[in-house]
């Protein structure tokens, strides 16, 4: 099974958008966050910021400075959702999935969007969304 878990933005200050976003939606700073990546909770997705050196913003409408984000998707069976999604046009760009089917690997869509099948350690489903084990 496939499950939608994260909206990812890329940025330079991770801890300075999300406390943007925070303020926009009224929604608290995920506890855990730090220079790496922050988050906001939206019932079962994540709202996400990623830290990006050399970050360049998109200068929208200009398509030089292409918009970043990407998508992240929790699987049950990493190597079956790999079989299906590139039978679908999808195309592995890196795998950081350990031998024990743990981890992550990032993929292209049809016409070049990155997206990720992860597989995380300890996350369960309830029917309120994932249940992240806790950090540190």
């Amino acid at each position: 099974m496939l499950r939608l878990t994260d909206f990812i933005i890329d940025c330079p200050d991770t801890m300075k958008l999300a406390a943007f976003y925070a303020e926009v939606t009224g929604l608290p700073v995920k506890e855990g966050s730090d220079e790496h990546w922050a988050g906001i909770r939206f019932g079962e997705l994540e709202l996400a910021f990623t830290r990006v050196a050399d970050y360049r913003a998109p200068q929208w409408p200009d398509s030089e400075h292409p918009k970043q984000f990407h998508l992240d998707f929790e699987v049950d069976d990493i190597e079956a959702e790999q079989r299906r999604v590139l039978a679908l046009g999808a195309t592995l760009q890196r795998d950081h999935a350990g031998p024990d089917g743990y981890g992550f690997r990032v993929y292209t869509d049809p016409v070049g969007h990155p997206f990720c099948l992860c597989r995380n350690r300890g996350v369960s489903w309830t029917e309120q969304g994932p249940v992240w084990p806790r950090r540190g």
